[in-house]
């Protein structure tokens, strides 16, 4: 992996972030080396006060000193950055295509899979009771056949292969990588498998492959230590609902 050079980099993060994993995804695939920085989320470090003084979350990524928030916008920042995608990392992966209209498509997926999927999935996570759990959990379900088609569009059935990005990870693949130790945690813990082969076979062939790759056995946690994490904040959530 690169580095060196004077140059910088480090990730303020926390292991079992969904957001913080698809950034590490996308560094690991840059081939850049970096400083990591476990925040405890309960009692936040200045310096994740200070780098991100709005939203006060992880990930933050901080090149020589200056600070870059939000994961989306932290992954163009690593597309766009001549260290991390030039001759300095030594890199050939591409996140985004070159062709406009591709980018502009790969950004909307993108968009969706927070919007549709990510966003009442976090709804999901914080309630305080099953009902409301389920839910939320049901209109992730429901947004996974509209994922479905956008992986058949991008992949024109396949022919062009099985990632989002093509034969190889892209964007997408890299926004939606962050979730799958929570797709596999969620059919543990609920028995539900939100990319069915039957339902959604090119997700859940998607998820095969993907979970197969070198990066996301270098970086995604083990299945059994989210699961873990899952049930311990849906515990905390239950307890305070019952004060």
């Amino acid at each position: 992996m690169a580095g060196g050079g004077g140059e910088e980099v480090t990730l303020l993060s926390h292991w079992g972030s969904a957001f913080v994993l698809r950034v590490r995804l996308a560094l690991y695939l840059k081939g850049v080396h970096y400083s990591y920085l476990e925040e405890d989320l309960c009692n936040k470090s200045d310096l994740l006060l200070r780098c991100n003084p709005v939203h006060k979350s992880v990930p933050v990524l901080i090149h020589n000193g200056r600070p870059v928030c939000e994961s989306q916008v932290i992954l163009q920042y690593i597309e766009e950055t001549p260290f991390f995608s030039g001759s300095s990392s030594g890199s050939t992966c591409t996140l985004l295509p070159a062709d406009p209209h591709e980018r502009a498509v790969a950004r909307f997926w993108a968009a969706y899979v927070d919007d549709e999927i990510g966003a009442p999935w976090d709804k999901a996570f914080r309630s305080r009771t099953e009902e409301e759990r389920a839910a939320w959990m049901g209109k992730v379900a429901a947004a996974v056949p509209g994922l479905e088609r956008g992986l058949r569009e991008c992949t024109d059935g396949g022919r062009k292969g099985c990632f989002f990005g093509g034969a190889g990870v892209g964007f997408v693949d890299v926004v939606l990588g962050g979730v799958v130790p929570y797709v596999h945690a969620n059919e543990v813990i609920s028995g539900e498998r939100l990319f069915d082969g039957e339902k959604t076979p090119m997700l859940a062939a998607w998820l095969e492959r993907f979970g197969e790759l070198e990066v996301a056995r270098a970086v995604l946690p083990d299945v059994d230590r989210v699961v873990g994490y899952v049930r311990m904040i849906h515990a905390k959530n239950a307890a305070k609902g019952a004060e």
